[in-house]
Order: structure tokens, then sequence, then C-alpha cells
């Protein structure tokens, strides 16, 4: 059954002036932590002199084949960060306010990623029209798949609802698209010694994004613990319904380059590469399914520090 909206539009009372103040020995504050050390970066001062210049030197299909990447990054963090506020107002209205300040660092972060992106695209390609790069399943996964699952939160804020949202965005999107996109950026950059400015975005992007799909799979269990079989069903589904799509989009990302990809790339690789990624998702939040909730709270201590596998 859903979980309508709240109709109060007041408060009872604020944690952080109660006698217990804020935990912060719980798994989002851990993460809120790393974020304020490890997430101050500045897309500006990243210096784009030497892409350009390789750019230049590019062939037309290694053009074709990183320009396409990059623009799927870059429509992609709009995306997430457009879909993001319907999951910190659910956790706003729950009052976990530890949950909420990390989301708000979160955020932060994917406009950054937005930002550093179209930097990039600006001053190495030019101003151009991009849309028409994209393939029909990187369409129903970001025009249409993740903006549902998670703008339905907006009106139904049951567990069900927030998991198949977080699973979507966290698990599929971030777990496995992104993944897989650094693989291929770091394939590119490293075996070329290419482009230095995307190099540091994608490792900074990348950081940013495994604190993110660590917030994720913590949400994930949280709501497992607190709810039962009905929340891990609604996860199986909703990966059960993506993961063939994301497949989907990696083969149709290499149909794209043609008979003869650029950069010594093969669809078996990075299909490989994406599967593996999704396994690695499930494999951590199988192990959190016979965990109390009072573990999933405090799972850095227990050396689950998921951010950083």
């Amino acid at each position: 059954m859903s979980k309508e909206m709240p109709e109060s539009a007041s408060h009872s009372n604020f944690k952080s002036v109660s006698e217990a103040g804020l935990d912060y020995s719980c798994y989002p504050m851990y993460l809120f932590e790393k974020s304020k050390r490890l997430g101050v970066w500045n897309p500006s001062e990243i210096d784009l002199t030497q892409d350009a210049f390789d750019w230049g030197n590019f062939s037309d299909a290694q053009k074709r084949s990183f320009l396409r990447l990059t623009c799927m990054f870059q429509a992609g963090e709009e995306s997430v960060a457009l879909d993001l506020l319907p999951l910190i107002d659910v956790v706003a209205s729950e009052g976990r306010v530890e949950e909420e300040l990390y989301l708000a660092s979160f955020l932060f972060e994917e406009a950054k990623h937005v930002d550093a992106f179209r930097r990039w695209l600006d001053f190495v390609v030019g101003k151009r029209e991009f849309e028409h790069l994209f393939t029909p399943s990187y369409r129903k996964i970001f025009y249409n798949e993740l903006p549902g699952a998670m703008r339905r939160l907006m009106h139904d804020r049951s567990a069900e609802a927030q998991a198949r949202a977080v699973a979507t965005y966290n698990i599929i999107v971030e777990g496995v698209l992104a993944e897989t996109g650094y693989y291929s950026y770091y394939r590119v950059i490293d075996n070329l010694h290419v482009m230095p400015g995307m190099r540091k975005i994608v490792q900074y992007v990348k950081i940013d994004e495994a604190r993110h799909i660590a917030f994720g799979i913590y949400l994930l269990s949280r709501l497992g613990a607190e709810n039962g079989d009905v929340v891990w069903k609604a996860i199986d589904s909703q990966l059960d319904l993506l993961m063939p799509l994301a497949l989907s989009l990696v083969n149709e990302t290499f149909d794209a380059m043609g008979s003869s990809p650029p950069f010594e790339m093969s669809l078996d690789e990075f299909a490989t590469f994406a599967m593996n990624q999704f396994q690695k998702r499930t494999a951590a939040l199988e192990r959190t399914k016979e965990m109390s909730l009072y573990d999933i709270l405090h799972m850095h201590s227990r050396n689950l520090a998921l951010d950083e596998e």
C-alpha cells in the first residue's frame, strides 16, 4: 500500500537540539564526513588545454566514440541531479536528519558533475546539439525509468517505492552504467596517455559516486531490515526489469561504432564488465540481508565500507 505524502506542514521537534543530538556513528554521517573531505573539488580549476590538443589528433571514429560516451555522462549527470530531490524530501519527511545531511552533499556533488562534463564539452568540442547521440535504451533509462521511479516518491512514499527508486538510481545507473563508463574512459585515456583533464574529472566523479553507491546499498539494506520481504522483492523486480536495458545500452553503443570499434574496444569485454559490476552490487546487498538494523546503521564499524569497494 502506498504511503501518501504527509499533509502536515509543521514540525513537532528537532533532533539536533534533543539530548541525543546527531548520531555521528551512523553510516550516513560516515559518508557525510568523507564528502566533506573528498568531495570538495572545483571543475573550473581543471586545465583542459591538453585535452583540446589531443582531441584534434583523434580520428573521426575516435571522436564519435569519445563524444558519445561524454554526452551520455553529461545528460546522465543532469538526470540524476534533477531526479534526486524526491528522495531527499522523503528522508526529510521521515525525520532522518543524518541521511538528509549526507544527501545534501550528494546533490552538491551531482551538480558539480553536470558542470564538469559541460565545461569539457564547451572547451574541447564546442557548443552544439548532442542529444541525437542517445540510443533507445539510453532514452528508456534516463528519460523514463529513472525519473519515473524517483518522481513516484512525490506521491508514493512506501518502502517499496523507495526501494525501486534507489535500485534504479544507485544500483543500475551509478553502480552499473556509470562504472562501465569510467572503465571506458580509463581504457582510452590510460592506454593512449591522453586527455589529462578528463582523467581528473572522471577520477573525481568516480570517487564521489562510490559514496553514492554505498549510500544506495545502505538505504536498500535499511529498508529491507525495516520492512522485510516486500522490499527485497521490489528490489529484485526492479533489477530484473532494468539490467537487461543496461546491457542493451552497452550493445547499442557498440552497434553505433560500426564494424571496427575504435580504441581496440570489444563488446564482450564491456558487457562482461557491466555484468560483473551488477553482480558486485547485488553481492553487497546479499551480505546485509542477515544483518540487524543496528549493524546496518553502523556498517562502517563492521569493516563494510562499501564506498571503498
